[in-house]
């Protein structure tokens, strides 16, 4: 049985780890090959009830569940804990370091546009894992994820010979945790109340004119590293009908990574409930994701000189 609190502010990490430690015991009779695929769809289904279900939230008990099919059987227990508490983001200690560390500091170190780390899981990942199916979905192995992370953290100089040669699961899971781990998200917690109220404009031209504004106004590394992740995804949602991986489900995976509400933000009273949390902000950080990969191609040229039309016409 696996235990698992699940936080009220992102299902996805909590799913990544459930699937990640999950009990599955030996079917007695031969199984599709879709049980797998069908079976954790329902168990994310039966997590994200209870997510929605505003008494299970007030509850302090651990809650057991199983979920049996073709011979598969899962059970495991969950509680949920306060989302000031699931939200806050510890800066590394040692600025050297890449994970935890501001976005900004590590690309001046590196005197580049892009994290190393991002550019090299984003080469590796297009590479050999584009073909992948769940590629981004499915969790790597945690021990592999860690060795990673410590050898960007150190910079060895075996990183590229560790790429090479490491589970590609592992590697896409290494480039979301450093995403995860940034002392801030990277759209900023300045821009998210922004994003928030851009992405629920009705009207397409208010939004577009918010939208593309909103990404102006991001420093250079969050702009251009974000623009460059955009482009690798639309890459990988082009082998859909081969990795199984939409522009929706990317969006799902990494939206709540990307734009995620500040400790303040949380704090605002009339977001009370892990269901006004997941409804008002979960949604609309996958809907934010979602606008920018269904969108063409963004030029940060044409980004810049809009922005000087932008400031002539005020």
């Amino acid at each position: 049985m696996t235990e698992v609190v699940v936080t009220d502010c992102n299902l996805n990490s909590v799913c990544e780890r459930l699937e990640e430690r999950c009990c599955v015991e030996e079917p007695v009779a031969p199984r599709s090959s879709t049980t797998g695929a069908t079976l954790w769809g329902r168990v994310r289904s039966r997590l994200l009830r209870h997510k929605l279900d505003p008494q299970a939230v007030q509850s302090k008990n651990w809650h057991v569940d199983v979920i049996e099919m073709n011979g598969i059987k899962v059970e495991f227990s969950m509680k949920f804990t306060s989302r000031d508490l699931s939200l806050k983001r510890t800066p590394s200690k040692k600025q050297s370091g890449v994970f935890g560390v501001k976005i900004s500091v590590v690309t001046k170190r590196e005197r580049s546009k892009v994290p190393y780390i991002v550019r090299q899981c984003i080469e590796e990942v297009e590479k050999r894992g584009i073909d992948e199916v769940g590629i981004y979905r499915i969790s790597g192995v945690a021990t592999d994820i860690q060795a990673l992370k410590a050898a960007f953290d150190t910079n060895t100089k075996d990183i590229l010979v560790m790429l090479s040669d490491m589970d590609i699961n592992a590697i896409a899971g290494t480039l979301k945790l450093y995403f995860r781990e940034l002392p801030e998200p990277l759209l900023t917690d300045r821009l998210y109340p922004a994003f928030m109220e851009g992405i629920s404009l009705s009207d397409p031209a208010a939004k577009e004119n918010c939208m593309m504004h909103l990404l102006r106004s991001l420093p250079d590394p969050n702009l251009i590293t974000f623009l460059t992740l955009l482009e690798h995804l639309k890459r990988v949602a082009e082998k859909e009908p081969v990795n199984k991986m939409s522009l929706h489900n990317l969006a799902t995976v990494f939206g709540p990574t990307l734009l995620r509400p500040s400790e303040a933000e949380c704090s605002k009273p009339h977001l009370t409930l892990a269901s006004d949390i997941w409804s008002h902000d979960v949604m609309a950080q996958v809907q934010v994701l979602l606008y920018y990969l269904q969108h063409p191609p963004i030029s940060i040229t044409e980004l810049k000189k809009n922005t000087l039309y932008f400031s002539t016409d005020v």
